[in-house]
């Protein structure tokens, strides 16, 4: 994005001046301002973003900390606005009306509606904007890449009935994209969830370490590089990665993924308390997704309490696309790799226990 030199936007700094005032000098459609206040050694700093055209607020933000460690908190400070800027900016844009879309338009507006908590309905929008984008031009690497995210982002929610389908496309468009922007941050981002969407964990943590060393604030990238440690045997580096994500992001619209990472490292570690915490965070924000009604269906019954263990894993089954959730046959052949070997031994006393004593089949 276009954006003005803080040696030029220093020069309005304690000059009472309006924000369309602002945009029209500058020629910028959004304007970041706030201030900070210090007492002792605690610092308070306030920022909000405002439309320069409307003058209206989108988003405000308070963040405290410490003196004790100036550069350390500006990082936190400055990462934390970066993020939340990034979604509000984009959902500001996709939303501007717009008589005849171009390309941009309709990938702003899919990653938009890919903010959204995960759902088959969602999904669809986002697949058909992509569409669209690749309609009018059919060799735009970020179209591909968005595209082949998403059609991968399918198959790991379980929200797809042509999983075979969905990865072969995905794997296609990702290769083209590849081709044609090596570099680019978004087509290492559809490799990576390609990668995790077949069970390479460990193949998919390079791809995803692009995106950060692209972009150091990339949450989402946190996550996922979290979670393929998880299955690559590596279960200490995965709630820290994943804690730092939810700091950079603390109100990103998708967070039952990252709650439900957490639990079960929790319950892989038979700490059963405090996954039922972190799982029920995680099916209270992502009510739709069948994974996270299984996975806390496990740990409702290591804390004996079956009968709603019985009940999520009920639901589990009604959201699910197939039917890998009627007996631990069928799971384990549909998701046939559950990691190193420690971490395959971990689930099968934790997490397989925790589903038969829910009342799911061997067979």
């Amino acid at each position: 994005m276009f954006v003005i030199s803080r040696n030029t936007a220093f020069t309005y700094q304690g000059k009472r001046v309006e924000t369309k005032q602002v945009g029209r000098e500058l020629g910028v459609r959004y304007v970041l301002e706030g201030s900070f206040r210090r007492l002792g050694n605690q610092i308070r700093v306030n920022a909000q973003l405002i439309d320069a055209e409307t003058d209206a607020h989108l988003w405000a933000e308070r963040f405290d900390g410490d003196m004790g460690d100036l550069f350390a908190l500006q990082t936190e400070i400055t990462s934390r606005i970066a993020v939340a800027l990034g979604y509000e900016l984009l959902s500001a844009e996709a939303a501007r009306p717009t008589e005849r879309p171009d390309v941009l338009d309709y990938i702003l507006r899919a990653r938009a509606a890919n903010e959204r908590s995960p759902s088959r309905d969602r999904n669809a929008e986002v697949i058909r904007l992509y569409e669209r984008a690749l309609a009018l031009d059919p060799r735009s690497a970020e179209a591909q890449a968005g595209l082949a995210g998403i059609l991968a982002n399918n198959v790991l929610d379980d929200m797809t009935e042509t999983a075979a389908v969905d990865m072969a496309h995905a794997e296609f468009l990702a290769g083209q994209a590849l081709a044609a922007a090596p570099r680019s941050p978004g087509v290492h981002w559809a490799k990576g969830q390609i990668l995790r969407a077949q069970r390479r964990y460990i193949e998919a943590i390079p791809e995803y370490e692009a995106v950060l060393a692209s972009n150091r604030n990339s949450a989402r990238a946190l996550f996922c590089l979290g979670q393929c440690k998880l299955f690559a045997g590596l279960i200490e580096e995965t709630i820290p990665l994943i804690e730092r994500a939810i700091r950079l992001s603390p109100r990103d619209p998708r967070p039952g993924a990252w709650y439900s990472t957490i639990g079960m490292v929790h319950l892989l570690r038979s700490r059963t308390d405090e996954a039922v915490t972190w799982l029920e965070k995680a099916r209270n924000t992502t009510p739709l997704h069948a994974q996270i009604r299984a996975q806390l269906a496990a740990a409702y019954a290591l804390s004996g309490e079956t009968e709603r263990a019985a009940a999520e894993l009920a639901e589990a089954r009604r959201l699910s696309c197939d039917d890998r959730y009627t007996s631990l046959a069928r799971l384990q052949a549909v998701l046939s790799y559950w990691g190193v070997p420690k971490v395959r031994a971990l689930f099968e006393a934790t997490y397989f226990t925790g589903l038969r004593l829910a009342g799911m089949a061997e067979q």
